[in-house]
């Protein structure tokens, strides 16, 4: 069986060696997406919201990939540095992002990420086999 694996390309992926998202079944594994743009670079060092705006953007193009909606997200996990500070901004782009749907969630505060000046970083799991 071919294993079925998605890359942004970026120069990150090798250096560190994963992918952005790995399908086993019905479920797509989704790796940590942060606010890089198409070419890698980190970008929007400390600005909470447009870390945030990149970041679901990102993960937007892992799931057009599948060809799988935000409906079908059952799980999230958000790293956050400085949560007491944005909690509020988190669930604001929680749902702003998915709408009605409700996956499951948990909000993790740290000390730090990988990029200076980076705050927020959200990994996903998928659910091919939910209605789109």
């Amino acid at each position: 069986m071919a294993i079925d694996v998605y890359d942004h390309d970026v120069p990150a992926e090798g250096a560190f060696g994963y992918s952005q998202a790995i399908r086993s079944g019905e479920l797509i594994h989704v790796s940590g997406q942060l606010s890089l743009d198409e070419t890698g670079e980190f970008v929007h060092a400390d600005d909470f919201g447009a870390q945030l705006e990149r970041t679901y953007r990102n993960a937007d193009r892992v799931l057009a990939h599948y060809g799988v909606t935000r409906d079908q997200v059952v799980s999230q996990t958000v790293y956050v540095v400085g949560l007491q500070r944005h909690a509020a901004a988190v669930a604001e782009g929680n749902l702003a992002y998915f709408g009605a749907h409700r996956p499951v969630s948990t909000v993790v505060g740290i000390a730090e990420l990988t990029f200076p000046g980076q705050v927020v970083e959200i990994a996903f799991v998928v659910d091919t086999g939910l209605p789109a």
